[in-house]
């Protein structure tokens, strides 16, 4: 096994955190039980004493068409599987547009825009090198128990590439905030928006040092230059006090904090 030197305060969407050595897991390897796993670090904050980690490395990063579904290693970009299917006139994975990192890390939070989700195409899932089923596994709005590292998946296999679907969806996200972040930092309770509650509570704006719940959209934590992950980890609790104490409502973030 190897090992690979990331710089967080680079790699992560964020621009958080520090050279961490990750254990770079390929095909042939054993899979470690004690080591998180990380993706390209989209909706990560990193903290300044991380577990150990690893990442899925480049034998995972494929993408092939099977008889009758789509086979995607779990390293693989998403901006790479958007480039396939167009060329290939493959519906359904339009959504992906704008909604950066790897296929592994889109299954673990079941990513997705809307009502379009990446669990909505799951045929299964290669964990621990087993393929489970996608009924198999629990999964809803933003989450899926994968109870394990995900390395392989097969998608449903149809026809009908849609620009025009594509275009609509990035209109969509079209109101999200320039500056670096880790997307939505909290998951929209049932029936509202976790953007609309932070507004509420008066915290859109907020700034303590370089991060901000944004002007542009109060649900994304933005570093405004040098953010650091303290001052994160301080908006973040600001914003499920408020919340809690105005609408009894807890928040439940949507970034992964490590």
């Amino acid at each position: 096994m190897k090992y690979k030197t990331i710089d967080f305060s680079k790699y992560s969407s964020i621009k958080i955190g520090q050279n961490v050595d990750i254990l770079v897991v390929e095909e042939d390897d054993k899979i470690p039980d004690d080591h998180f796993i990380i993706g390209g670090a989209n909706n990560l904050l990193v903290s300044p004493n991380p577990p150990p980690l690893m990442m899925l490395g480049k034998s995972f990063d494929y993408m092939s068409i099977k008889d009758n579904y789509l086979e995607v290693g779990c390293a693989t970009k998403t901006g790479r599987l958007l480039s396939f299917v167009k060329k290939n006139n493959i519906a359904n994975f339009e959504f992906i547009a704008k909604l950066p990192g790897t296929i592994g890390g889109m299954l673990a939070m079941n990513a997705g825009v809307k009502s379009y989700e990446i669990f909505n195409h799951v045929i299964e899932v290669e964990i621990d090198g087993k393929w489970v089923k996608k009924e198999d596994i629990a999964h809803g709005y933003r989450f899926a128990k994968l109870g394990g590292v995900a390395t392989r998946v097969r998608l449903n296999l149809e026809q009908g590439y849609s620009q025009e679907l594509k275009d609509e969806l990035i209109k969509l996200r079209n109101n999200q905030p320039k500056e670096p972040s880790a997307g939505s930092a909290f998951k929209n309770p049932e029936g509202d928006y976790a953007g609309r509650l932070i507004e509420e509570v008066g915290l859109k704006g907020k700034r303590i040092g370089d991060m901000a719940f944004s002007q542009v959209h109060a649900n994304f934590l933005v570093n405004l230059g040098n953010g650091t992950y303290e001052d994160a980890i301080t908006l973040i609790e600001l914003a499920k006090e408020r919340v809690y104490k105005r609408f009894n409502l807890l928040l439940k973030e949507e970034i992964k904090i490590i």
